[in-house]
């Protein structure tokens, strides 16, 4: 389910945090679907269930999923009103990469077209202007 890259600079959890998120937004992990025990995981990731118990810590932390007590971690379904901060902080994120894509002398245009190229289609992407 996960391959991690043991010699990356970046920490373990962080990698099981954004590789989560990935099938979470890609869709693969539904709302409300069980994430793996965090002995399981741990056992098959061959790493420390500390791990695997603060990468889950975070992404609750960001809302993506949500835990019951004595049942395990569940994927959270998507509620709108509830991401203002975290919507927030991704649109600064936008805004940094943008500029510097603009900085870097991609004309407004390209970036446009490059955006639509990565939206789904139905949602204003792969439209030939």
């Amino acid at each position: 389910m996960f391959e991690l890259d043991l010699r990356s600079r970046a920490p373990i959890y962080e990698q099981l945090v954004e590789k989560i998120k990935e099938l979470i937004i890609n869709k693969v992990l539904k709302p409300d679907e069980q994430l793996p025990a965090v002995r399981v995981l741990a056992g098959e990731l061959t790493i420390n269930p500390n791990t695997i118990q603060k990468a889950y810590r975070e992404l609750e932390h960001q809302g993506y999923i949500y835990s019951i007590p004595g049942k395990g971690s569940f994927i959270r379904p998507a509620v709108p009103e509830d991401n203002t901060a975290r919507m927030q902080t991704l649109e600064n994120e936008l805004s940094r990469i943008l500029s510097e894509m603009l900085y870097l002398g991609m004309p407004p245009r390209n970036i446009i077209t490059r955006i639509k190229t990565l939206l789904p289609e139905g949602e204003g992407g792969k439209i030939d202007d």
